[in-house]
C-alpha cells in the first residue's frame, strides 16, 4: 500500500496533528474536500468538543475538512467509500478480481462520476493506494 504525499498534504497533516493532538499520516482530497484518516479509537479526539477542530481546521485552509476512520481490510470497503462520498447515497458494492463496482441510482450515479469524470479518477486514485484496487465501475 504505497501511499504518496506532496507537500501540500504534509502540511495539512502536520496542521491537523497541530490543532487535534491526534498523528495521522493519511491524508487526501476528493471533491475538493479535505479528508483526514484517523483509528477509530482516536476520531472523538481528532473531532474535538462539538466538531471544534474541524472547524477550525476548515477556517484556517478555507476548505470543507471531513475525518473518516480507518479502514483496514478490504471488508471494511463499503463503509469507507460511504464515508468518503457522503452525502451521496449508492445501494451496493461489488468487488471482482480487483475492480470495484458501485450501483447507484441515476442522480448518485452523476454526483459519484463528476463533471469530466474527476470524482470517479480521484476513487480511483484513492482506492489504488488503500486497497490496490485497479479500477472503480460505476453502475
Amino acid at each position: 500500500m504505497a501511499r504518496t504525499l506532496d507537500m501540500k498534504l504534509i502540511r495539512y497533516l502536520n496542521l491537523f496533528e497541530k490543532i487535534t493532538g491526534v498523528r495521522t499520516q493519511h491524508c487526501f482530497c476528493y471533491n475538493q474536500i479535505i479528508i483526514f484518516v484517523v483509528p477509530k479509537q482516536l476520531m472523538a479526539k481528532a473531532l474535538g468538543e462539538g466538531g471544534k477542530n474541524v472547524r477550525r481546521l476548515s477556517e484556517i485552509l478555507e476548505k470543507k475538512v471531513k475525518v473518516i476512520i480507518t479502514a483496514s481490510e478490504r471488508e471494511n470497503m463499503e463503509e469507507f467509500i460511504e464515508a468518503i462520498v457522503y452525502p451521496v447515497k449508492f445501494k451496493n458494492i461489488g468487488i471482482k478480481d480487483d475492480v470495484v463496482i458501485i450501483s447507484a441510482g441515476m442522480q448518485s450515479r452523476a454526483a459519484l462520476i463528476g463533471r469530466d469524470k474527476k470524482r470517479l479518477d480521484e476513487m480511483k486514485d484513492i482506492l489504488q493506494q488503500y486497497f490496490n484496487i485497479k479500477d472503480v465501475r460505476i453502475a
